[in-house]
């Protein structure tokens, strides 16, 4: 059962670039390994205003993400923790 992995035009304009090559690859890595097999056994429900979506640890880092009924990821954000989860 694999997954599709999609991303927002903010997350491939703003949140990619951002981020060094090393940091780039290992989130590429976890992206493709864990969302594109097992997205809800990998995440972890977010509360609140991003209820709904999910998250999964990269170190310091998150990926938010959100399944969609047609085993579709969409990738809402990713960032450094102390600001992915502001608006």
């Amino acid at each position: 059962m694999t997954y599709r992995v999609e991303y927002l035009e903010s997350v491939v304009r703003r949140d990619i670039p951002k981020l060094s090559k090393t940091v780039r690859q290992r989130i590429r890595q976890a992206i493709e390994v864990k969302l594109t097999s097992r997205p809800i056994e990998f995440g972890k429900p977010l509360r609140y205003s991003l209820k709904g979506a999910r998250r999964i640890r990269i170190g310091d880092y998150r990926v938010i993400y959100r399944i969609e009924p047609s085993k579709t990821v969409v990738v809402l954000k990713i960032g450094h923790r102390r600001e992915v989860y502001r608006d």
